[in-house]
């Protein structure tokens, strides 16, 4: 079957046969008001019948008129925070006479399977896997998470306020790295879920899913949605020339403006689910035989991120806000070969002033400092 079809009241079913293949599952929840990504154990503790109302600086949790599984778009958390933790330890010394002995924590790695995960969050594991996995050194950490991961994407049908996958190609539509895709179709007396096999993984557990093959109806009905939703998207930023244009405009006043509204408060970095930024903390205890190292989520709009002797290299709200964007923009391709960014919006929603990314771009490609020394 190219396309199959899961009925909505067998949902549950991959629930069941994901736990019994050993995985512990991971899928979208509500807890104070917002989605969050948890241990579900049970299709009913899903947003059932929930949507999200998202504009720059705003978040606000709706009940829908239908029961749609996935009615919503994304939360302030991702999946990073499985996959690479906001705080985890290194290793722990114990002190052993006049020497002492280094461990490694014994952290048990479960099997994880992401059940709910967006097109967009889905470039953003396969982006992270490039920083973690393809560069120079490997993270043996989010190696050992990474390698058993299971993921069930299910590709967007109503995009957000904030919303801008389709000018990242991203989404609506999940492309690839996927094991199992479903796209929603609520329509009428029907709800079910059309099913996309990708990988060696997502056949063997779709095999065990009650699953019956799609109609030609059925398909023409998720992709009608799926064109839609491209067409409505919240937001959109042109991506042409972008890097240059970030290198070549390092000078401009307008960074200057932005820093007028701009916090620092590091939001939009602790939202992002490709940032990736750390720092490392070490602690000893009071009788002075066991130190530990620690890793934990930095950002880049901290003082202390760029700390050097002397003093911070970035010392103005400015040049941190310039050096974030440039680099989620520009010099994340020089690096990586892929933009840093996915479009989820995440940054803007959760800004608490509502800074644009899409329209800070746009403002800097109609004051192009080039423009100007041409002229």
């Amino acid at each position: 079957m190219t396309h199959a079809v899961l009925e909505r009241p067998d949902l549950k079913s991959l629930f069941n046969i994901l736990q019994k293949a050993g995985y512990t599952t991971i899928a979208p929840t509500v807890r104070d008001n917002v989605i969050t990504y948890e241990n579900v154990t049970d299709q009913s503790e899903l947003p059932i019948g929930m949507t999200d109302d998202q504009k720059n600086g705003s978040y606000r949790l709706k009940k829908r008129k239908d029961k749609s599984v996935f009615g919503f778009v994304v939360g302030p958390q991702s999946w990073k925070k499985f996959l690479y933790p906001a705080r985890l330890k290194l290793w722990e010394a114990h002190r052993n006479g006049k020497s002492f002995s280094i461990a490694k924590p014994e952290n048990e790695e479960k099997k994880l399977a992401f059940i709910g995960v967006r097109p967009c969050e889905m470039s953003a594991i396969s982006i992270q896997d490039k920083v973690f996995l393809k560069s120079t050194f490997v993270d043996s950490a989010y190696s050992s998470r990474r390698e058993q991961l299971f993921t069930v994407i299910v590709n967007c049908t109503e995009p957000g306020g904030t919303c801008f996958c389709t000018s990242m190609d991203t989404g609506p539509r999940a492309k690839k790295d996927y094991d199992l895709a479903l796209t929603e179709v609520v329509k009428k007396d029907q709800h079910y879920f059309l099913v996309e096999i990708g990988s060696d993984q997502g056949k063997e557990i779709a095999n065990k899913l009650p699953l019956k093959e799609a109609s030609e109806e059925q398909v023409s009905e998720a992709d009608k949605r799926l064109n839609e939703a491209a067409r409505k998207m919240g937001k959109a930023l042109k991506t042409d020339g972008v890097k240059d244009l970030l290198y070549e405009n390092a000078e401009n006043p307008h960074w200057e403006k932005v820093a007028e509204r701009c916090m620092t408060c590091a939001n939009c970095t602790m939202v992002c689910p490709t940032c990736f930024c750390s720092t490392m903390e070490d602690s000893t205890d009071l009788s002075g035989e066991i130190a530990e190292r620690w890793r934990t989520w930095d950002s880049c709009f901290t003082m202390d991120f760029s700390y050097v002797h002397g003093g911070s290299i970035r010392n103005s709200s400015s040049a941190r806000y310039r050096q974030w964007l440039t680099h989620k923009l520009g010099s994340w391709q020089d690096q990586f070969g892929t933009s840093g960014c996915v479009g989820c919006g995440r940054c803007i929603t959760w800004c608490p002033v509502g800074i644009d990314i899409t329209e800070e771009i746009k403002t800097l490609q109609e004051c192009d400092s080039r423009k100007s020394k041409s002229n």
